[in-house]
This record gives structure tokens, C-alpha cells and sequence, in this order.
């Protein structure tokens, strides 16, 4: 959380952090601005301090939105500099020495936000050579602002909550549209008597997310089939739409302007489902159920993963405990960190160097999942999970988990 920022630099020895780039698609800067609408600028944050925004006069309005100080650009006159030296980095980094002298900066200073890494390699070093005051700091494992993020709020998690509202509704609208169409040998047809394919599904999904305003940067897994066993194959667009077959539909959208990700997934099959799909899939059911109801503070991460794999080798399934190769049975982890990116911390890897322990405010995933490609079919269940600041798990997550779509 950001309360722990403090903290977080006195561990990490650092005296400031400078963030810097555009908001939108840039988890560090969105976070550090408090979701602000401007198109770019820095923020820097002095250990002990308040953030203070720096942004240009075009977008002063919006920086004011962030609710952090701000300092006007302007006032260092960049169009000034570039007229004196002529060279774009020799101004950018003439405009970085007037700001942190002006604002009192100097020590280890650790920066972040996303930009070019060529032009971020060739200013840092530049940076780090020419300003006497200034040591540049880099992270290369989990970052300062990362490390932050890590944990989230209530307000974060009834954002993440609300975000998963609106995703399940999706899904819901999916299956009502699925149930719209008629049956015709064996599989779901058009009003034309043409087969309705993964294409079609797909189109109505992109339709559904514009309609709830969400952005899809990532691109959703909507497949049916042995295409379902293969656990990111997005699905073949013009796969038919047949009955009894399974289909996975995984679906990670997140705020407008570049916020919170929810991710669900659920696993249906057409009017009826083979007994080896039943049996495999109340298999996966009961262990998501065991994992949610284990969710505790203070556990070390990686002991879901191997719980997980216990459970489904005692069903009879391979795991990547046993074969760390395998591309059937259970192939991946528990789950994953959920918030500004899909993928953040804690990791469930069960790796020695996996030391995340679960804590007040990380917001996960539950997502285990069963995949036989060979065998026509693969499935996973998907819920998102916050830990209270009492040490509680809560499912953030309200669909229902029925296999079979009635027609």
C-alpha cells in the first residue's frame, strides 16, 4: 500500500523515487497519480515526504485531479534549453538537474514507469554520470513501487470487487447469448442454419466488453475443444460451436483509462457434459473449494501450489510436481497476484526462492485447472481472492460454477 512506501525506502536504502511517463499503460505512474487522467509527466516521492506531481501547463487541471501537489514544468523552461543545447538528452538531462536541485534532491534515488528501454538505458547512465549529487538506482526483481502495490486497500478491493461484477455480468450475457440459438446437428446455429462459431462468440464478448466501457488490453480466452486443453490458446475463430464439448472462457478486462484488472474464468459444456469431463471437472471444483477455504495470513504462498498438486495426484491426475514437463493434468500454479497488472505479486511458484508470504491486502487469483488436450478437452475455474486486514480470505468473485449450459 502506499502508506508503506516509507518503509519500503528505508529498507531499500533509497532517499528518493522519480516515476515517470505516460499514465495510461503505465501501472507505476497510474498508481503514484491516483488514477489522474493526464496524459504524462513525473512524480517524485522524498522518503519522509508527500508525492509531489511535476506535469506540463496543458494538463495542470488534470494533475490537480490526482490530489498531490503540483509543480508546473514550465517554470524550468525546457523550449529554453533545447534552444541552448541543441541535443535532446543533453536537455532532458539539464531538465532533471534543474528539478532536483530545485526540489532538494540528492542521494540514492531509484526510478521507475515505463518508457523505451534503449532511451531509459542511455538517460539513467547519463544521469548517473553527470549529476555529482545523484546516485541512479535501478531494481531488477520486484521494484520499490511493486512492492507497494503488492497489497491493496478496501477501496482498491472494492474496485477489483466491482470490476468483477461487471465481468461476470459479461460472462452471464455470453451464456444467455450461447442459449439464444437453436440446436441443429449436434451443434449451435445461426437463423440461416449456419454453424455459430468461436468467431461469432468472440465478436459478441468484444461487443459485451465496449458495452461495460472496460478495456481488454490483454485479449480474453474464449475456446471450445481440445483447444480448451491447451490452458492460454485463445480459442480457433472458426472452431463450430458443438454440444458436449468443453469450453473454457477466461476473461481478465480492466477500468477504462488503464486501471484495476478482475480475472474469471468458468468452464461450460453445451447441453450435456461426458462423464469424463464431469468427473474431471468436480475434481477441479473441489479443489478450488479446499484452496479458498485455506486461504489464510501469514502462509507461505508456495504451499497452495503444493497443496494443489497433492490434491489432484491423489485424484489420479499428472502434476507439475511429478513432471515439471508435463502438458497433461494439472500444468501450472494456484494462481497469481491480481491489481494494476493481471500479473503481479505474491507468486505461487513452489520454488525455494519463492519466499511470498501471504499478507493483509494481497489480491489473488484462485484458478485451478485440468488439461488433456489429447483427450478433446480442459477446463479451469477462476475466483479472485482478498485478504482482509484481519488476515481473512474473501472471494471476490459471485458466478456460478455449473458445468452445463441448459438449451
Amino acid at each position: 500500500m502506499k502508506k508503506d512506501l516509507d518503509r519500503l525506502m528505508e529498507e531499500r536504502g533509497l532517499d528518493a523515487a522519480f516515476v515517470s511517463g505516460a499514465v495510461h499503460g503505465n501501472p507505476p505512474m497510474y498508481y503514484m497519480v491516483n488514477g489522474a487522467g493526464l496524459t504524462r509527466g513525473y512524480v517524485l516521492k522524498k522518503r519522509g515526504e508527500e508525492p509531489i506531481l511535476l506535469c506540463w501547463p496543458m494538463e495542470r487541471e488534470e494533475a490537480a485531479a490526482s490530489g498531490l501537489s503540483v509543480v508546473n514544468l514550465a517554470r524550468y523552461d525546457f523550449n529554453a534549453i533545447m534552444r541552448e543545447l541543441g541535443d535532446p538528452l543533453a536537455a532532458t538531462v539539464e531538465l532533471y538537474r534543474r528539478v532536483f536541485a530545485d526540489l532538494g534532491v540528492s542521494g540514492r534515488v531509484g526510478f521507475y514507469g515505463l518508457d523505451d528501454s534503449g532511451r531509459s538505458w542511455n538517460l539513467l547512465n547519463t544521469l548517473d554520470a553527470q549529476l555529482d549529487d545523484v546516485e541512479v538506482c535501478g531494481e531488477f526483481d520486484v521494484t520499490l513501487i511493486e512492492a507497494a502495490r503488492t497489497t491493496k486497500d478496501a477501496d482498491e478491493a472494492k474496485r477489483i470487487r466491482e470490476m468483477g461484477k461487471r465481468t461476470c455480468d459479461i460472462i452471464g450475457q455470453t451464456v444467455e447469448f450461447l442459449q439464444s440459438h437453436a440446436v441443429k446437428d449436434g451443434a449451435l446455429v445461426l437463423a440461416d442454419g449456419a454453424p455459430l462459431t468461436v468467431g461469432g462468440v468472440h465478436a459478441e464478448i468484444n461487443r459485451l466488453i465496449a458495452v461495460q466501457r472496460l478495456e481488454d488490453p490483454e485479449g480474453f480466452i474464449f475456446s471450445i475443444g481440445r483447444d480448451a486443453g491447451i490452458p492460454h490458446n485463445k480459442g480457433t475463430l472458426d472452431a463450430v460451436m458443438e454440444l458436449g464439448k468443453t469450453i473454457v472462457f477466461d476473461i481478465f478486462p480492466r477500468e477504462a483509462g488503464g486501471g484495476y484488472f478482475a480475472d474469471v474464468t468458468r468452464t461450460f459444456c453445451l447441453g450435456y457434459a461426458p462423464p469424463e469431463v464431469e468427473k474431471a471437472y468436480q475434481d477441479v471444483y473441489d479443489c478450488q473449494a479446499t484452496a479458498l477455504g485455506a486461504y489464510t495470513a501469514g502462509t507461505e504462498a508456495r504451499r497452495y501450489q503444493q497443496m494443489t498438486c497433492d490434491f489432484f495426484a491423489a485424484r489420479g491426475h499428472p502434476t507439475v510436481a511429478s513432471d515439471s514437463l508435463t502438458e497433461s493434468g494439472y500444468v501450472h500454479t494456484i494462481g497469481h497476484g491480481l491489481g494494476l497488472n493481471i500479473h503481479e505479486e505474491p507468486s505461487f511458484s513452489d520454488q525455494p526462492s519463492n519466499t511470498d508470504v501471504l499478507q493483509p491486502g494481497h489480491t489473488f487469483t484462485c484458478e485451478p485447472g485440468l488439461y488433456y488436450p489429447d483427450r478433446g478437452y480442459g477446463m479451469r475455474i477462476e475466483d479472485d481472492v482478498w485478504i482482509d486486514p484481519d488476515g481473512a480470505a474473501h472471494n471476490l468473485t459471485d458466478f456460478s460454477k455449473e458445468l452445463v449450459i441448459k438449451l
